[in-house]
């Protein structure tokens, strides 16, 4: 019990950071110059995720994050878009991710960090998640074994 509210405490601390960490809406122009490249990855509010170009030619990538397990739980992600929220599972995201140059160089997170469910012994788990890129499995967690949830940084 008391890893579950760590846990959460955790996941509801760093949804809070990330929160403020951008905006939807594009910047204006500076005065007398280029617009600036939009974010690497597709936001997915009413868009088709692979119908926004790539910023400077840079590198498109098929990412798909999943949480397995039944029930609800609370399921923090981000690299496509970023949310923290309940979700019935299983529950899956599904986007585009078009790295800039800078970003193939350095490489691009993305992450899923599910919340728990009950496990089949009665205890409570965090739910197992996997990351694809490109149709192959880049990280995947039992819920058991590595509770840190799914991460990847794309190059």
């Amino acid at each position: 019990m008391r890893r579950t509210i760590s846990a959460m405490t955790l996941c509801a601390a760093v949804a809070l950071l990330l929160t403020g960490c951008g905006s939807a809406e594009p910047e204006p122009a500076p005065e007398g110059g280029k617009q600036q490249p939009q974010p690497a990855a597709s936001q997915n509010q009413g868009q088709n995720p692979s119908s926004a170009p790539a910023a400077g030619g840079g590198a498109k990538h098929d990412v798909t994050l999943e949480v397995g397990g039944t029930g609800r739980t609370a399921v923090m992600y981000s690299g496509l878009g970023s949310g923290f929220e309940q979700q019935t599972l299983p529950w899956s995201k599904s986007g585009t991710a078009e790295l800039t140059a800078a970003e193939q160089k350095v490489g691009y997170l993305v992450s899923v960090v599910p919340g728990t469910i009950t496990g089949s012994d009665g205890k409570l788990q965090q739910a197992p998640c996997t990351i694809k890129v490109d149709g192959k499995v880049v990280a995947e967690s039992d819920g058991v074994t590595n509770t840190k949830g799914c991460s990847y940084k794309i190059k």
